[in-house]
């Protein structure tokens, strides 16, 4: 069995451990939904493969995902 894909298992999705980053977020998605949870997939998507891929940019798009999550949130109170 083939360990990296680029379509179904790229390195920059696999953790040192072998713990893919889709498995981190399934577990922690819990009730977010619409907008709140793109936002929220998308900053932890990015924060969990800047390592490995494009290091600060990916930082700085899940510093502009966290923000319209916050703002998201922010507007459901």
């Amino acid at each position: 069995m083939e360990q990296f894909n680029n379509i179904t298992k790229p390195k920059h999705y696999q953790g040192k451990h072998g713990l893919e980053a889709m498995d981190v977020i399934r577990n922690f998605m819990w009730d977010l939904k619409g907008v709140a949870a793109g936002a929220w997939w998308n900053t932890m998507k990015y924060l969990l493969r800047f390592q490995k891929k494009n290091g600060v940019e990916d930082l700085k798009k899940a510093r502009q995902h966290l923000d319209w999550l916050i703002e998201e949130m922010e507007n459901e109170f």
